[in-house]
């Protein structure tokens, strides 16, 4: 059971050349697996999200009380 927009372009993608046809769904698998990508992207930081929220914190408040040491980017 397909929703209207994906029976919309079904119709569409109908009226074109194999050709055509074989292009467009190789542009859809592409933007397909790279929606996918982000999703699980959007997805990790959600998780995260709260750590990097308490990490901030703690790095704002070591700043504030002078306990943090400028980062040496030769060492890393």
């Amino acid at each position: 059971m397909s929703s209207p927009a994906i029976t919309t372009v079904i119709k569409m993608m109908e009226s074109l050349s194999e050709d055509v046809q074989d292009r467009v769904a190789e542009h859809l698998r592409e933007y397909l697996e790279d929606l996918q990508d982000e999703l699980k992207w959007d997805n990790s930081f959600k998780k995260t999200q709260q750590k990097l929220i308490v990490s901030a914190q703690r790095a704002k408040r070591e700043i504030a009380e002078g306990l943090a040491k400028p980062m040496d980017y030769d060492k890393l």
